[in-house]
Parts: C-alpha cells; sequence; structure tokens
C-alpha cells in the first residue's frame, strides 16, 4: 500500500476489502467509514485539517509513545519555520537547547519527562560551567519546548506543567558562576582594536557605536531598508527583536553614519551590506597586492583557491561572526576581550548623559523607560559633586 511522503496531501481512496474510505497519513491508515458518503469527506477533511496545521509530520505517535528525539525533530521543524532559517540566532539557540536533551534523554518518552530528569540537564549545564543566567534562560525554554508538544496535542498538558513548578537557580543558592553585568566600552579600548579587525566588521563596530543598534540590526542591514529622502536616514530592520509585539524599530542615521554607510550602498538593494564574502575578497586582494614574488613567476593569483572548501564565506554577517572578528583583533591586540553589545552600551550612555533618558529610549528602541535604564549607565559623576558641596 502507498504511504504519503509528508509532502504531498494523502488521498482519499477506497479499502476493496471492507468498502470503507481510507487514508494513509504519517504511515497510518485511517477509516473514515463507508466510502462515498457525506460524513467520510468529512472525517477526511477534518483529518487533513489536523495534519496541515501540525506542519505535515512525517512520524506522528501516540503521545504515549512519542519520544524526545521525535519531539525535538517536531519542534525545531517548527521553529525553523517560525524563526526563520539557521542564519537566525533563536534558531540556532533551539538547536543548542536541543542538544542536551536528546543525548541525555533521546529514547525517553516524552510523556515521562518529568522535574527529575529537567533537574538532571541543569545539572549538566553546571557542570559545564555555564553562567546562573544562561542556565536560567535554557531551562525556560526546554519548557517552552514541551509546552509547544502540549499545545500541539503530541504530548499530555501535564508535563510542562510540572516542569514549570522547578523554580529557577538564585544567586548565592547554586554553584553555577555569575557573570558580571553588560557595562560600556570605552572608546579608547575600540579604537586600540579596530586597526587589527577587517574593514567591513570594524564599519560594523563604528556604525553601532554611533547609532546604539543592536548586532542583529547591524547585520541584517540592507539598502532597501534605508530611507535617504532627508538630512538624516532612517533604517527599518526589515526583523527585530520586539517585532511580535507589534513595536516599529527605527534607527537615526546622521552625517557620520553615512559616511560609513555610503561604499555599501553601491549593490543590490536586497543584498546586505556588511558581507563576509566580500570581507575575503578584500583579504585576498591585500594579500594579492603585497605579494613578493613577481606575477609572472610562482602562482597564478586565485589558483591556490580550494574548490570545495569546508567554509564558505556567507552573505551575511551572524552576531557570533560579528562577535568573533572582535575578538580576533582584542587578541591581536593585546587586550581584553570585549563584546559587541558593550557598543550599544557606550552610546546608550554618551545619549542619556547629553540628551536625557528619554532620547536614550528613543533611540534604542526601548517602549519602557525602565528597560532603557538597564543600558545607560548613570551620571555618578553628577552625585559625586553633590556629595561634594553639600558634604
Amino acid at each position: 500500500m502507498a504511504r504519503s511522503t509528508g509532502q504531498s496531501v494523502p488521498q482519499y481512496r477506497k479499502h476493496k476489502a471492507t468498502g470503507q474510505a481510507v487514508c494513509t497519513v504519517s504511515g497510518k491508515d485511517y477509516y473514515l467509514g463507508p466510502h462515498g458518503t457525506k460524513a467520510s469527506k468529512i472525517e477526511y477533511d477534518r483529518l487533513i485539517g489536523e495534519w496541515l496545521a501540525g506542519g505535515r509530520p512525517t512520524n506522528l505517535a501516540a503521545a504515549e509513545d512519542l519520544t524526545i528525539v521525535e519531539l525535538l525533530a517536531a519542534y525545531l521543524r517548527y521553529a525553523k519555520q517560525y524563526y526563520g532559517s539557521d542564519k537566525y540566532e533563536k534558531f540556532q539557540h533551539c538547536q543548542r537547547i536541543a542538544k542536551p536533551l536528546k543525548r541525555l534523554y533521546g529514547k525517553t518518552p516524552a510523556a515521562e519527562f518529568g522535574p527529575l530528569q529537567f533537574k538532571t540537564i541543569r545539572e549538566q549545564y553546571i557542570a559545564n560551567d555555564c553562567s546562573r543566567s544562561y542556565i536560567n534562560h535554557s531551562m525556560k525554554w526546554t519548557v517552552r519546548i514541551f509546552r509547544w508538544g502540549a499545545g500541539e496535542g503530541l504530548i499530555p498538558a501535564s508535563v510542562p506543567q510540572s516542569l514549570a513548578m522547578v523554580d529557577g537557580l538564585r544567586r548565592g543558592k547554586t554553584e553555577a558562576r555569575e557573570t558580571e553585568l553588560v557595562k560600556p566600552i570605552d572608546d579608547e579600548t575600540v579604537e586600540a582594536t579596530l586597526p587589527y579587525m577587517p574593514q567591513i566588521p570594524a564599519d560594523m563596530a563604528r556604525l553601532q557605536r554611533l547609532t546604539g543598534g543592536r548586532p542583529g540590526e547591524l547585520c541584517r542591514l540592507r539598502p532597501c531598508d534605508i530611507d535617504r529622502n532627508d538630512k538624516v536616514w532612517i533604517y527599518r530592520p526589515e526583523s527585530h527583536k520586539t517585532q511580535h509585539h507589534g513595536h516599529e524599530r527605527i534607527i537615526y542615521l546622521g552625517p557620520k553614519s553615512q559616511d560609513i554607510l555610503r561604499r555599501y550602498l553601491v549593490r543590490d538593494a536586497q543584498m546586505c551590506c556588511f558581507r563576509p564574502c566580500d570581507s575575503e575578497k578584500n583579504r585576498r586582494k591585500a594579500t594579492s597586492d603585497n605579494r613578493k614574488t613577481p606575477l609572472s613567476c610562482g602562482n597564478v593569483p586565485g589558483s591556490n583557491k580550494k574548490k570545495k572548501p569546508k567554509r564558505k564565506a556567507s552573505e551575511q554577517y551572524s552576531t557570533d561572526s560579528y562577535r568573533r572578528a572582535i575578538h580576533r583583533a582584542c587578541d591581536k591586540a593585546g587586550i581584553e576581550r570585549w563584546s559587541p553589545n558593550r557598543l550599544r552600551h557606550t552610546a546608550a550612555t554618551e545619549i542619556r548623559r547629553e540628551f536625557g533618558l528619554e532620547a536614550a529610549q528613543v533611540i534604542l528602541g526601548h517602549s519602557q523607560a525602565n528597560v532603557t535604564q538597564v543600558y545607560a549607565e548613570r551620571d555618578f559623576a553628577k552625585g559625586l559633586e553633590v556629595a561634594r558641596q553639600i558634604g
């Protein structure tokens, strides 16, 4: 008997031995009633509707038989469609969350996963020297996976409910290490790092310092997203962190930002401005320009390039590749590593000091001022001056 491939819609067929209508969905036969009747066709429409709503799964197991591996596979298919392709940070985080679950409990029925197994996963994070905040965030996302499974009818609702009752790790009550608060980075350190960076990620860092944008917003910048009809350009990211809340994100590009961007706008409007493949091309050109051997001798430029390299420069920087470019430059410069998020904090602190909290809130794109308080450091110099004068 023919089986569904998981892509085409399963057919409404007649089972000759019984005269009933039958439909094969995800490898299982469903009998719908007497063939050709209205009731059987209604049942067929209901079954196919549920199958389509579930993302066309190729293997629907009963709730009591569904394993953790099968649940994770179904969730990752959903997450890839919901969050985007592999290049987006949230989908990459989903993949990281799935790894310890798959390694320790891959063959365990999902319905049997409870608080004890949940805490075992958490202990693995602690043993791997993950920070307390990262562990709590990862465990909340683990609960989200099981909550999604319950919402799809794959596992009992009691599973995510029991997991959600486990308290997160508290400061001072766990062996998990604490992380320092993200603080601004001084401009002297940034300027000492930039000469050791390739031109493209260095320009990304300069632009982020001026605009206070998020790293991901710089990575996804395209010419078509920029309104250049006024003296101050307006950049509206295609996607951003608070988009699902209905908020609009606007990044203001002044004269200094425009000077950095102009060289990257002469390209296809749908193409990202900052691309690792362009950076690799620049590196190869610089190597060729600085060669000592005459062109008439030695290798012809480009002849020693691998036809099928294991890693190929992509069309868009990710937040991780952008961060790694900064870290490598810090190592070359002999200074302590810093991350691109600190540039956002530096811009926020400067804007708040010069123009006030409301201006910092607008530039950072926060809907609430208390969120901006986290990014913009208070001007303690003012407090010191007051204390100095009034004793």
